[in-house]
């Protein structure tokens, strides 16, 4: 469907949970946030009420996101049931990659498309430090476990994180010799005006957005920068997605009552 500026919408993030096993220096406070009580995270089910309602509207691609996607358990099932919808035809999902090797062969017999991996330095040390105790081998096994099983990968680099300047060619040199593609994204924060910053490839211009997103609470979220959010009404779950794809503004602002680890980005 279309949205008020013309723009297609078909693309539903999806954040299965505000929880992550990191706390990257540009996502979360090194003290960690208040969680969502798990009593109000929103259940599979529900999950797959919205995709189907999605999909009847013409939505084709879903992105299941966190916080960090992999610690909610039994997520193959979810996406499992997700690949059984008529009209769905692309499941990705992006990840810090560190629970990823254990289930790279599971999650691609499920259906599941494709992967994005956040990946910012190749350096021990400074990985630890921007995800203050992440460990670098485990998000590499996870790369080369998806490869492995023959997803298609992306790796998501933070520009500028790494204090190395070479960082970011190191990253490429290695995407290159994994057979991943890497895609930049300008750090960001929410409660800072959107900028269209075509130097980077993500966030995208505004422009260009063709997406809406499902939260954790089952929520359903217009824009990354902004406050608005649509409780969904179970009754009419398709109307509730219409109400986000009309409430979408032409130009994102700011957005004070979400961090980015809670949707995903």
């Amino acid at each position: 469907m279309y949205d008020l500026y013309g723009r297609r919408v078909h693309y539903l993030r999806v954040s299965v949970t505000d929880r992550c096993n990191l706390r990257c220096v540009y996502c979360m406070p090194a003290e960690g946030v208040a969680f969502i009580p798990h009593e109000r995270v929103i259940s599979f089910e529900r999950i797959v009420e919205v995709v189907r309602a999605a999909a009847g509207l013409g939505f084709d691609k879903v992105r299941l996101t966190g916080g960090e996607p992999l610690v909610r358990k039994g997520l193959p099932d979810l996406v499992s049931m997700i690949a059984g919808i008529p009209g769905i035809e692309t499941i990705a999902m992006t990840t810090n990659g560190i629970l990823l090797a254990p289930l790279a062969a599971d999650l691609r017999r499920r259906g599941l498309s494709s992967v994005n991996v956040s990946l910012d330095t190749l350096d021990p040390e400074r990985y630890a430090a921007i995800t203050r105790g992440g460990v670098l081998e485990d998000a590499i096994a996870g790369i080369r476990a998806a490869r492995r099983e023959g997803f298609p990968v992306k790796l998501n680099v933070v520009m500028g994180i790494d204090s190395d300047p070479d960082a970011y060619d190191s990253i490429k040199r290695f995407a290159a010799d994994e057979g991943c593609l890497v895609q930049t994204i300008r750090e960001y924060r929410l409660d800072e005006t959107k900028i269209d910053d075509t130097h980077y490839d993500r966030p995208s211009p505004c422009a260009m957005c063709n997406r809406i997103r499902l939260l954790a609470t089952g929520e359903l979220k217009p824009c990354l920068h902004g406050d608005t959010t649509i409780p969904v009404d179970w009754n009419d779950v398709s109307g509730s997605i219409r109400d986000c794809v009309l409430a979408k503004p032409a130009f994102g602002t700011r957005a004070s009552s979400h961090l980015v680890s809670a949707i995903g980005g």
